[in-house]
């Protein structure tokens, strides 16, 4: 996939989330919803079906790894989780992409070009 994704982030701090939105449309992506919770992340990915999710792993109300087992249920998305515990998303996930907080944009840009990647 090229160009413009249309993402959807998942992060119970505001203030990161508005953060990681504001770096998401820098780097030419769009942002279709900020959720900080897990039935939010669940209604916002089938309302708007993105094209990738950034998600926070460890939720104030629910968890994000829960969250995509759910989505990924009905629809394949691709995803990047998010933690202060990567080795955490690890033990649930051994091939799930993560990175750990704090990360940098080219940090950012190459897990999301991971997770794009055929056969993710």
């Amino acid at each position: 996939m090229t160009g413009a994704l249309n993402v959807l982030v998942v992060e119970d701090d505001a203030t990161i989330g508005m953060l990681l939105a504001e770096l998401l449309e820098t780097m030419g992506h769009r942002v279709c919803a900020i959720e900080s919770t897990e039935a939010g992340a669940v209604e916002s990915a089938a309302r708007f079906k993105p094209d990738l999710m950034i998600v926070d792993a460890l939720l104030g109300e629910g968890s994000g790894l829960s969250a995509i087992e759910t989505i990924q249920s009905s629809r394949p998305v691709p995803h990047v989780f998010v933690s202060g515990n990567l080795a955490g998303v690890r033990m649930r996930g051994p091939h799930a992409i993560g990175l750990q907080k704090p990360y940098s944009e080219p940090q950012l840009a190459e897990a999301i070009k991971r997770a794009l990647a055929p056969g993710a």
